[in-house]
This record gives C-alpha cells, sequence and structure tokens, in this order.
C-alpha cells in the first residue's frame, strides 16, 4: 500500500488551509535577503573569526553550517548525527565550535585545524544551551539540559567539573553576570557568576570557579520571578541590567537596583523566543513566535518597526554590527538593517509591494489602470 507524506492528501480543517496557503504565497518573498536552508533552523551564534558578517546554524538535520551574508555562502562545518542540533557556542581560544543535541550529547569540532571533534557525554536529556569562557586562562564550557541540570566542562579534558541541580525543569539560557568580571575585563579571572533561565521561570543565580560551584544564597532564597512561564533568553546590557524573552509573549528589562523589578515590559501576541540589544543605536531586536522581528526603542520601549519575512517561527536573533540576523523553522537566514535608513527603506520597499499587487490584482480582473484623466485622454485620442 502506497504512504504520502503530503498534508495535501490529509483531512485538515478551513484553518489549516488558510495558514497552509499564506505561508505559501509568504515563502517566496525577498525581505531580509533570505538564504535559504534544507531544513528548520533551531540556533544562530555569530562567527568571530571571519573577517566579515558570518553565523554559524544549527539545523534540525543534525548539521552545522557556517552562513557569509554578503555573498551567501553556505558551507557545512560538521554533521554529528541525524538528531536535531538546538544550540551552539563557540571557544575563540581553542578554536572549538560546539553543538548541543537532542541525543543528550554535545559535540565539538576544532575550526582552526579541523577534523579534531569531541563528544561530552553528561546530560540525560536533550541538551538545550551551552556558552563558553574560561577561568584562570583554561576555557571552560557551560551547558544546560532539558534534564534541569547545569554542567561546567573543562575543555581541555572534556571532563567535568561541576555539575548542578537547582531547576525543576528544562534549562533554556545561560548568560555571565558582567558585573563579576574585573573591571575592564571580558573574561573572568578566577570566578563568576551564571545567570541560568528556565521552564519553571524562574532566573537563578550560581557562583562558579574551578574548584567551587553553588548557588548563590540570595538565589535560593529569592529567584528572580519576572515572568509567569518559560524564560527563554537572557542578555545583559552594559549597566549590567537584563533584558529577558518569555513564553508570557513579553520581553522584560529588568533593573539591578531595583531589585530586578520590571521597567519596560514589551507586549507580544505569542511567545518570545530571544532577544538582542543594541545600545548604540538606542534599540532592541525581538524574536516572535509569531514569524515576525520587531525593533524597539530601548528608552521608550515604543515600537519602531516590524519586519516582515520569515514565514514559521523565528527562533534567535544574532546581532552584527547594525544589523540584526534572525533564523527560523522556516530554513531561511535574514539579515534586518536596525539604523533609520534601514526602516525607511522597508517602510517603501512594503508601499512598492503593495502598489504592484494592487496593479496585479486590477489586471487579473481586467480593469484599467489608467486614472480617470488618463481613460478620458484615450478616450479622446480613440475618437480622432
Amino acid at each position: 500500500m502506497s504512504r504520502s507524506n503530503n498534508a495535501d492528501h490529509f483531512f485538515q480543517t478551513s484553518d489549516s488551509l488558510a495558514t497552509t496557503e499564506r505561508k505559501a504565497a509568504k515563502a517566496n518573498n525577498k525581505r531580509g535577503s533570505p538564504v535559504k536552508l534544507p531544513s528548520k533552523i533551531l540556533a544562530a551564534i555569530e562567527d568571530p573569526n571571519f573577517d566579515g558578517a558570518a553565523v554559524y546554524v544549527a539545523e534540525a538535520a543534525g548539521e552545522v553550517k557556517r552562513v557569509v551574508l554578503e555573498t551567501s555562502e553556505v558551507k557545512k562545518v560538521f554533521s554529528p548525527g541525524i538528531a536535531p542540533l538546538t544550540c551552539l557556542a563557540i571557544c575563540r581560544r581553542a578554536q572549538m565550535l560546539f553543538a548541543g543535541c537532542w541525543d543528550k550529547h554535545i559535540y565539538s569540532v576544532n575550526v582552526g585545524r579541523g577534523g579534531s571533534r569531541q563528544r561530552l557525554s553528561g546530560h540525560t536529556d536533550f541538551v538545550k544551551c551551552l556558552m563558553t569562557t574560561s577561568l584562570n586562562g583554561k576555557p571552560i564550557l557551560v551547558s544546560g539540559g532539558a534534564d534541569a541540570s547545569i554542567i561546567v566542562w573543562n575543555v581541555e579534558t572534556g571532563k567535568q567539573l561541576h555539575k548542578l541541580k537547582g531547576h525543576t525543569k528544562s534549562l533554556q539560557d545561560l548568560a555571565i553576570d558582567p558585573l563579576s568580571l574585573p573591571e575592564g575585563a571580558s573574561e573572568p579571572q578566577d570566578s563568576f557568576t551564571l545567570f541560568t533561565a528556565s521552564s519553571d521561570r524562574e532566573i537563578r543565580r550560581w557562583h562558579i570557579s574551578l574548584n567551587f560551584a553553588y548557588e548563590l544564597p540570595e538565589s535560593i532564597d529569592s529567584p528572580i520571578l519576572a515572568h509567569e512561564t518559560s524564560v527563554y533568553s537572557l542578555r545583559f546590557d552594559s549597566e549590567g541590567d537584563l533584558w529577558t524573552a518569555s513564553a508570557d509573549k513579553t520581553a522584560q528589562h529588568l533593573v539591578r537596583s531595583r531589585d530586578w523589578e520590571a521597567d519596560t515590559v514589551l507586549q507580544h501576541p505569542d511567545f518570545v523566543r530571544d532577544v538582542v540589544v543594541a545600545e548604540d543605536l538606542g534599540v532592541v531586536v525581538t524574536a516572535c513566535r509569531d514569524e515576525e522581528v520587531r525593533v524597539w526603542d530601548v528608552a521608550s520601549g515604543d515600537l519602531i518597526c516590524t519586519y516582515t519575512g520569515h514565514f514559521e517561527e523565528v527562533t534567535a536573533l544574532v546581532l552584527l554590527g547594525r544589523s540584526a540576523v534572525s533564523v527560523s523553522i522556516d530554513g531561511t537566514v535574514r539579515s534586518w538593517g536596525l539604523g533609520k535608513q534601514d526602516f525607511a527603506q522597508y517602510q517603501e520597499l512594503l508601499q512598492q509591494e503593495n502598489t504592484d499587487e494592487d496593479k496585479g490584482t486590477a489586471t487579473k480582473k481586467g480593469e484599467s489602470m489608467l486614472s480617470a484623466e488618463e481613460e478620458a485622454e484615450l478616450a479622446e485620442l480613440t475618437d480622432d
């Protein structure tokens, strides 16, 4: 008996058919200069070693690829397996690229020399988030899993340094508190404070060093509870305050001096999957499950621009200079300008598309695209 995976061959509601038709029509748009990949994109990070704008992306097909934005060049970096890859991190010191996987492992490849690969085993469920840093000059990897555990790894040996438990549900994101670093330093010396976000809606804080790791007492007593449900993304700004993205359909700015109270709440129509802040441009960018990328004014919280281009959920954002790169379940990588001129050009593009669409509709209906005056002039010429 023959089988089919084509959705058109199965019973569908009118709503699902309308959604399918809308996405099919939207899929052909060229907004954001899309680079098309063959499978769903679940994560993205900047390639810091590339002299230009490039990102690494993790695909549901189990491959890591590098995408060069200017040329649309796509190159497969490595393919650790057939299970979806959920997260990425790169260690510049060791030139190692790490990918977390649904199969509970973390895979790595040496992007400097190539060939050298590793597989780290320690989680008992999906690996959900990764982060790299260093301690006393030694490269460190931190991972969070759907098993609600945090593991700190020695990158050089591949051995576990610490395994921490505190959250009750899946980890979603990791971030280093910049105020725990030495003044002017981009990396810690002998210890740092780690912030973690989870599906249990709590944001917790941990002391991490080579010899010791533990949850801070204030975190045990009072974890940060700014959201109603899952917190997907944590981003610190230059003041040490925190931007967060959540399944409660908000992105929030949490102020340290007010005991992490929100002074800005950005409302969305669906889950907010990621947030990045471009302080030099005065904007914050959010990625939403409703397929949109939104740009907001940092100071006022006002919506500046809504970039429409993706036709499936937007899963991650990467800030590259004056642009934000977005990736999606639709398998595309798109780039959006964050300057005033970029917003104006986008609005002009939308107006032109609407004009072209109106002309196309009129032509299909057999209607004239001439104005009343042009019609009258044509009639006179015809009579003559």
